[in-house]
């Protein structure tokens, strides 16, 4: 009789702790949405477009993703979406931007949204950082300069999870740089590299399929 008490305990507290969970999780949409909302014709100073920050969360929600890395920091807009949809995978983002004055804004907005818990902020060199990071990582977001888009993804390839992915933003535009990174992508036999057709800036998304070969 006493095993069957605790055992209805346990269930109830577990079924109390989802519930509260469920409250805690719609509670925070709500006030990521109404963030959104507010701001999205706010953002400049290199921000992705609003329908692109979708694009984002939804393959990192699709795919229960929970290690992630934003190359471009900006403002905040795409880490937005990005630290979103890692509230909902139980993940982390570390976002990294060089520009002082942008990454505290962008520090401001993601505590205006609720989400600050989610996101690791460096200011650093980029070119450097991603070299040093440990990983590994299972999706990877790329909106800083093009110039060095292919080897972000070359320093990458080895602290990303099979079954991951590393997307790239403005890719259909003809800035220096891009052609070279999607010739390489697609050249990657244990890559498959789609452009996704509802951004209009281009976004590029490649999962790995397998480790490369030795």
């Amino acid at each position: 009789m006493r095993n069957l008490f605790l055992y209805q305990l346990m269930l109830l507290t577990g079924f109390l702790a989802y519930a509260q969970s469920s409250q805690d999780q719609k509670a925070l949409d709500q006030k990521v949405s109404q963030f959104l909302d507010q701001n999205r014709s706010e953002w400049r100073d290199m921000n992705v477009p609003y329908n692109d920050g979708k694009v984002l969360y939804d393959l990192i929600v699709k795919n229960n993703y929970t290690s992630a890395l934003e190359i471009g920091t900006s403002t905040g807009h795409s880490t937005t979406w990005i630290a979103w949809a890692l509230s909902k995978t139980g993940g982390k983002l570390i976002t990294i931007d060089i520009d002082e004055r942008r990454i505290n804004i962008a520090r401001e907005n993601l505590k205006k949204a609720g989400l600050s818990e989610f996101v690791d902020f460096r200011r650093a060199d980029a070119h450097a950082l991603v070299k040093q990071l440990e990983g590994p990582f299972d999706f990877v977001f790329s909106d800083a300069d093009k110039d060095w888009y292919r080897q972000y993804f070359i320093d990458i390839d080895p602290k990303l999870k099979v079954g991951g992915c590393f997307t790239a933003h403005n890719v259909r535009g003809s800035m220096r740089g891009i052609g070279e990174f999607l010739d390489h992508v697609r050249s990657q036999d244990n890559y498959e590299t789609t452009i996704d057709r509802t951004s209009r800036s281009g976004i590029s998304i490649s999962y790995k399929r397998s480790e490369s070969d030795p």
